[in-house]
């Protein structure tokens, strides 16, 4: 499924994105477009150099300043475009919808810090965003069908269980509000790491009507099989997929991890224990289950058993000195075939395309670098920047696309960027040049090497090429604007 005819062309960009946006004023719907035309050109670094002219920055700080810019006004219509494209989509086409949460921290901007939330230890201010995005089954993104800016409060620390689990700010209740407006169909599949599994959140995904990975984070109680009636017993989930014989095997890329922090866990192991790159052959088994209802009840749920199956990956002969790689995923799709299990995994494998989006946020498009001082004036602007940070992910699948050596470059981007790459590139246009030949000269003005043992270059490497291109293709044009003129 083709996502986009031309994803990152900036003359049309602010146009696809915002160009319904309904703001209360035509002017201020024109202002929009025009500023994310210049932003998509110039993503890095801070709000005054991604505009590059005052008045242009005038022009955001008077939007921002609107009560009618809002957060969700600003997005609303790129997620109704992305909604439009899912629905485009064939009976047999499976798309992904990657749920997960990163923190954006604005505790250095000290005119924000009361009106914010919690973040980190709890002396950070900022928000926890949670981002839904839509990808296809190959990884291409399609783009955000939801965004969520959730403020943790103050809670009282002799907050009772039954107070929490009726506070409505709660935060465990982001799973539930991610996927509320989603339509029953099964041609989309909810895939969420440990943060979702909550039995609350597993009841709604049951009865949505759409397919759900969702990877576990506690052993529950549960009964092996479907079929309440049966004397199989009670045991925990974990114990008892350890116990399933293998199925089959594959393999995976397994990429070098640092630590994160230096936090231990209870069995005296570090929590996010670093890891080297390699290739990893893994095992997988999966059997069907029911999910027993916790006694001790922490969400709005009921009291019946929830039928799905559990899918265990594991590394039964890790390197030495590795940690052991092994997943335990809950889904209602049924696996009683090795093929079904593996399109369970490789449906759990693409959530990494939602981190690689949150590195496009903070790093690619500076998010947590704007300096508003009011948050009602902050959120508009992280709409804008957040939709913006699709279009470094949608470069680099542009190179891996199935078409991307017979595509013509100038389907995905306009004429003038293929003129003035190829230029620089071979010292002659090339307006014959595929997406592939496109994107791989990108990626070496931005300094990729191009070499076979480098790899195809990583959405960072493109954003740099992207910078300078569009600063070249922006001089050009003012050149001639400036001899006509003459």
């Amino acid at each position: 499924m083709r996502t986009e005819s031309s994803p990152v062309d900036p003359g049309t960009f602010g146009e696809r994105n915002f160009g319904t946006a309904d703001l209360g004023d035509k002017r201020r719907t024109a202002s929009i477009i025009k500023l994310a035309n210049r932003i998509v050109q110039h993503p890095g670094s801070s709000l005054p150099a991604k505009l590059g002219d005052p008045a242009m920055l005038d022009a955001m700080y008077r939007l921002c300043r609107s009560e009618k810019v809002t957060h969700e006004a600003v997005l609303a219509p790129h997620i109704a475009r992305t909604r439009e494209t899912i629905d485009e989509c064939g009976e047999e086409d499976v798309v992904l919808i990657l749920h997960d949460g990163t923190e954006l921290d604005y505790t250095s901007k000290k005119k924000l810090a009361g009106q914010l939330g919690q973040i980190g230890n709890g002396r950070g201010r900022g928000y926890l965003v949670h981002n839904s995005l839509a990808v296809t089954s190959d990884g291409a993104v399609i783009g955000l069908v939801g965004q969520r800016l959730y403020l943790r409060p103050h809670v009282d620390k002799n907050e009772s269980a039954v107070q929490k689990r009726e506070r409505e700010n709660r935060e465990s209740r982001l799973w539930c509000q991610g996927v509320a407006s989603l339509p029953a169909d099964r041609c989309l599949v909810d895939v969420c790491d440990r943060g979702a599994d909550t039995f609350e959140f597993l009841e709604r995904e049951a009865n949505s009507g759409r397919r759900f990975v969702v990877r576990s984070s506690y052993s529950r109680s549960m009964s092996p099989g479907h079929d309440p009636d049966t004397n199989a017993g009670k045991t925990t989930l974990h114990t008892y997929a350890r116990t399933l014989e293998p199925m089959g095997g594959t393999t995976v890329t397994v990429q070098k991890k640092e630590p994160k922090r230096k936090t231990k866990r209870k069995s005296g192991k570090l929590k996010h224990p670093p890891r080297s790159k390699r290739t990893a052959k893994l095992l997988v088994s999966a059997a069907p289950v029911l999910i027993n209802s916790p006694r001790k009840k922490r969400g709005c749920h009921g009291d019946e058993p929830l039928p799905m199956w559990v899918v265990r990956v594991w590394e039964p002969n890790p390197p030495k000195g590795e940690e052991p790689l092994e997943w335990f995923l809950l889904t209602n799709e049924p696996v009683r075939t090795l093929e079904a299990v593996l399109r369970v995994v490789t449906w759990y494998r693409k959530r990494w395309i939602v981190e690689e989006y949150h590195k496009g946020q903070k790093t690619g498009c500076g998010i947590e670098d704007l300096q508003f001082q009011y948050r009602d004036r902050l959120e508009p602007a992280i709409a804008l920047l957040s939709v913006t940070a699709l279009t470094l992910l949608k470069l680099r699948d542009a190179a891996r696309a199935e078409d991307a050596r017979t595509r013509p470059a100038q389907e995905f981007i306009g004429e003038d960027y293929v003129r003035v790459l190829s230029e620089w590139r071979h010292a002659e246009e090339r307006p014959d040049w595929s997406v592939y030949d496109f994107v791989l000269a990108l990626g070496r003005m931005g300094g990729h090497l191009n070499r076979k043992s480098d790899g195809p270059p990583g959405w960072i490497t493109l954003w740099r090429g992207w910078s300078e291109l569009c600063a070249r293709v922006d001089a050009i044009r003012r050149t001639k604007i400036r001899l006509r003129c003459a």
